[in-house]
């Protein structure tokens, strides 16, 4: 900033950091706001309340290892030495407590505790009248990545479900979005492929925290569970994760990093039509490939659309595991330079387009059906639709999806 122009501010009381604060982007958000502290997330409201809404209840605990406090305490210790509080069972996700397995995870006993652990991502999905014995209240603290095919939250509908059967009380401890509560993209699930990487006909980035969509689908699915949010503190919805000031821990093995959590609801969807999306790399989700891709022409003609922040580059590659594993990919790698901007469900149906043009005997879109979820859209994809004009096509669903999940807003 020019010195005079910095005098002027000074004049004026203003700081340069207030300016930069102010920014406003090309859609007119704000960008950044001045915070008034660390987000504090439902844990630690409810530490700070001495667990006070808890007390003389026989507490079940859904959670993995992103159930910690801001000091990097774990739930489970807390609520296990909890004044009034016992701790009867837990329950894990896809990924187990630990956050590591990338397979079926068995039922165990907790090392710590010697309490059960109870595994919701084995032969049941759901919790058992055996696994609810003696339990009057659900708690639910994990930190999911703000996408409708991350099972967390089916894993949290399916849990509030079996609580309404059953008359037990159920605490969400809300956590930050990943990608924010502003911007909602991707087209709305059918109704009739609703199934564990889709719960309930929203689009594939929703917008809202986990608190916020269980009071969702509790009310649009009439699910009629008695519902608690523990809402945070000092959250808004144009928070990036690392807006947030909280230490940032992957959700789940492959969702390593930020920049990956804005791409991954576009980029996951290619790899159930063969193509690598970097698992089994130091990168996954900021890459994509396949060996019988070449690399440098698809990502020449990716920068030739302008999609609004990001550029790609070549980049081969070779996983170690998953897809490919141990196979030299034609690859590219994907680069944001405004997250902001970033669409990436837009991105993925463009790449699709360009694959399917390419190499027509490889790439078959009929199976991004898989976490797309949408019929037409692969319709439209298959018969040469530009993906602008399909994007365009969801605009009405996505208006009346965003009207719905206003009703349920926690946070400005």
């Amino acid at each position: 900033m020019p010195k005079c122009r910095h005098r002027i501010l000074k004049k004026l009381g203003m700081s340069v950091s207030l300016v930069l604060m102010l920014s406003i982007s090309a859609h007119g958000a704000v960008k950044h706001r001045s915070r008034p502290g660390r987000v504090q997330t439902g844990l630690d409201v409810l530490e700070a309340e001495k667990f006070a809404p808890l007390r003389g209840k026989h507490v079940g605990l859904i959670t993995n290892h992103t159930g910690l406090d801001a000091q990097g305490r774990t739930i489970i210790s807390m609520l296990f030495h909890a004044p009034g509080v016992q701790l009867v069972a837990l329950f894990s996700p896809e990924h187990g407590i630990s956050g590591r397995a990338d397979e079926k995870v068995a039922s165990s006993k907790d090392p710590t505790t010697g309490l059960p652990t109870y595994s919701l991502y084995d032969e049941s999905r759901r919790p058992t009248d055996e696994m609810l014995n003696g339990i009057d209240t659900l708690v639910f603290d994990i930190q999911d990545a703000g996408v409708r095919f991350y099972t967390y939250t089916t894993t949290m509908a399916y849990c509030m479900e079996e609580a309404a059967k059953r008359h037990i009380a159920f605490y969400v401890l809300d956590r930050p979005n990943l990608l924010g509560g502003d911007i909602i993209e991707g087209p709305m699930l059918d109704a009739d492929k609703t199934n564990f990487v889709g719960y309930f006909p929203i689009p594939i980035r929703y917008a809202l925290t986990i608190g916020e969509l269980a009071q969702f689908f509790n009310t649009e699915n009439h699910i009629g569970c008695d519902l608690h949010v523990i809402s945070m503190k000092n959250w808004h919805r144009n928070y990036f994760f690392d807006s947030t000031g909280l230490r940032w821990l992957p959700p789940s093995p492959n969702l390593r990093t930020v920049k990956g959590s804005i791409v991954y609801p576009g980029i996951e969807v290619l790899q159930s039509a063969g193509v690598s999306v970097g698992r089994g790399t130091q990168t996954p989700f900021e890459e994509f490939g396949a060996p019988w891709m070449d690399g440098a022409d698809v990502a020449a003609e990716l920068n030739a659309l302008h999609l609004p922040g990001l550029r790609f580059a070549d980049q081969p590659f070779i996983p170690v595991s998953g897809l490919y594993a141990g196979q030299r990919c034609g690859g590219v790698g994907v680069r944001i330079t405004d997250r902001f901007s970033v669409r990436s469900v837009r991105a993925a149906l463009e790449i699709a387009a360009i694959l399917k043009k390419r190499y027509p005997k490889q790439f078959d879109p009929s199976k991004l059906l898989t976490l797309l979820g949408n019929a037409e859209t692969v319709r439209q994809l298959q018969a040469g639709v530009p993906p602008e004009q399909i994007v365009a096509s969801w605009s009405a669903d996505l208006a009346k999806y965003d009207e719905t999940r206003r009703k349920h807003f926690l946070y400005k």
